[in-house]
């Protein structure tokens, strides 16, 4: 932190932990340590979203790096008392005690989010005292072009955004193209369901994406980056433009950076969200002003990318190993990892598991390790059902595969990808026909449009899927939902068709006999589509107190004052008003 303190204390500004407390939590602590004369030596600051959303408001001690979670606004005198003025921890609030900053934590390992929570990511003296552009002095200094981009392909970088494209070689293909101009961009349009990685990472360590992107304008010959970014990351943004502003004011961007002849300046451009921004073509269509579509590939953005010069696209999360391979060299980072998956992925885990957040594991991490020993397992010990991993472009995996290494090529074998990093994972009451309809539904909304297997295509799937679940589906829409779910696939121009199917085509092949069941036995297994559900009422537990006919909308319920109730089930529109209004608990769902 700075100087100026001898201790810092960080408050995560992850929103459930802002929620959980209705105050403003920075203010009051530092109102406490005002109270107790410890203003000029301690001070709080927020910080970023330190990935622990349930067991929120959590604070990080620095240095001391020891993390309180759980914290109430009485628990922050005896932080105070014992902590700060008598060096004893408060064991009662304390998470865990972290390691040095890389380390380790319950099978994590922190290479990404390496600086997250453990620095002011408003204030560069923070990133330069861990270290901070040390990289790119490194190569500006020591290495030429061509030995920086070798020691990207020697780490095994693969691309973080979904692709899984090495990191390195994309390099050097856009370092040989011939142009008067280059660019480097980083994609921050991070648009998957439940994803989050990029945005902690810009907002909690943005000075290690500048330098990243320095490195790669030097070794691609490139003097211009910029950084396409979602508007709905107000914080990230802010956090970004500070750190641009502060690497200028220091000499490490801009003119003559570290003495040397390299030039590079960073320049932020705005993205509406549209998930198709997220493939690289798109984005560099709306970047230059167009309607966000993909583009035929070849030329491929390496050759003939942003103003039609050559153009290297990687995400945040790729970018922000680049300072950590550069330091500790492409030796120490191959060995983490698995043979062909190098490095460590973030994952933000959510849905149906206790501890939701972001996680970063090395590659080659099980699932089961995932799921029981990070995430803390189902929540209310339900049985597991299946994990989405990859977001809408990805697939479902299921029990058989909890002991399956997390990796670009395992999971790609078992039907699903890496994607970005989201995990949504689903317990026994979930229903895998209606977990597809949702993801279609998505894709259906953020189409561009643009080629028709994607546009009339995926439209066609998510109006079967509806199907299926409204009770009206026949056997004949299940075959055609699979075939056409393969023409998609095969047809659709960019990554966002050819992708979509995915969700469809993995819970057919894991969960075929609940689609059979939809059909034929109209029934939802896992009773989470409500067409096939009848409510009705007890006769045991029925007062005829009236209260639900006289608030059912469509007059579905009959019966005299204090006699059994009916519900007619073909004009009642299963809106459930008679089940929340009965105080008896007579209506039933069945």
């Amino acid at each position: 932190m700075s100087s100026k303190y001898k201790k810092s204390l960080l408050v995560c500004n992850g929103s459930s932990c802002q929620k959980a407390m209705n105050i403003d939590l920075v203010q009051h602590i530092n109102d406490k340590l005002k109270e107790y004369g410890l203003d000029n030596e301690i001070n709080a600051i927020l910080s970023v979203c330190f990935n622990k959303c349930s067991i929120g408001p959590n604070i990080i001690v620095h240095p001391d790096n020891v993390e309180y979670s759980t914290v109430t606004k009485d628990d922050i005198d005896d932080i105070i008392i014992e902590h700060l003025l008598n060096n004893r921890i408060v064991d009662r609030l304390v998470y865990n005690e972290i390691n040095e900053i890389s380390g380790t934590s319950k099978k994590q390992y922190r290479i990404v989010l390496r600086n997250c929570g453990f620095i002011d990511p408003e204030n560069i003296e923070d990133y330069i005292e861990l270290k901070g552009y040390d990289a790119l002095a490194k190569c500006l200094t020591e290495y030429t072009p061509v030995e920086t981009i070798q020691e990207i392909i020697k780490s095994g970088l693969r691309g973080r955004g979904g692709g899984g494209f090495s990191t390195g070689l994309k390099w050097e293909i856009t370092s040989k193209s011939e142009a008067d101009q280059k660019y480097v961009v980083c994609n921050a349009d991070e648009g998957d369901p439940g994803a989050f990685m990029d945005r902690s990472v810009l907002e909690g360590d943005p000075h290690s994406v500048i330098e990243a992107m320095a490195i790669c304008g030097y070794a691609i010959g490139a003097n211009k980056g910029i950084v396409y970014i979602r508007a709905e990351y107000p914080l990230a943004i802010k956090r970004l433009k500070i750190a641009i502003d502060q690497a200028r004011e220091y000499g490490l961007i801009g003119k003559k950076i570290f003495g040397t002849d390299f030039n590079f300046e960073i320049e932020l451009k705005y993205g509406a969200g549209a998930f198709v921004c997220g493939e690289e073509t798109a984005l560099i269509q709306s970047m230059e002003g167009l309607r966000g579509e993909p583009t035929l590939k070849p030329p491929f953005p390496s050759v003939s990318g942003y103003l039609g010069k050559p153009t290297n696209v990687n995400n945040v999360e790729t970018f922000a190993n680049i300072p950590a391979i550069i330091n500790k060299g492409s030796e120490w980072f191959s060995s983490i990892g698995t043979e062909k998956s190098k490095g460590t992925k973030v994952f933000a885990l959510a849905g149906k598991i206790n501890n939701v957040g972001l996680i970063e594991v090395p590659m080659g991490t099980t699932l089961r390790e995932v799921i029981y020993d990070i995430g803390g397992g189902i929540v209310n010990d339900k049985k597991f059902k299946a994990a989405q991993t990859g977001g809408p472009s990805g697939g479902c995996l299921t029990e058989k595969d909890l002991d399956l290494p997390i990796d670009f090529d395992s999971l790609s074998a078992a039907g699903s990808m890496m994607g970005s990093g989201g995990m949504i994972i689903m317990d026994e009451d979930d229903c895998m026909v209606a977990m597809a309809r949702f993801y279609l539904e998505f894709t259906v909304e953020e189409s561009c449009g643009k080629c028709a297997p994607c546009r009339i295509g995926n439209k066609r799937l998510h109006e079967m899927l509806i199907k299926l679940c409204d009770d009206k589906g026949t056997l004949e829409d299940i075959d055609l939902l699979r075939n056409l779910s393969v023409v998609v696939k095969d047809t659709s121009l960019c990554g966002l068709g050819q992708t979509s199917p995915n969700p469809i085509l993995s819970t057919m092949k894991n969960f075929y006999d609940e689609y059979h069941a939809h059909v034929v036995d109209h029934k939802c297994p896992s009773g989470q589509c409500t067409s096939f559900l009848k409510y009705y009422i007890d006769r045991e537990h029925c007062i005829g107190c009236l209260v639900c006919a006289r608030n059912c909308p469509t007059n579905a319920i009959f019966g005299e004052k204090k006699k059994l109730h009916i519900i007619n089930h073909e004009i009642c529109i299963k809106c459930g008003i008679c089940m929340d209004k009965c105080k008896f608990d007579a209506v039933y769902l069945n």
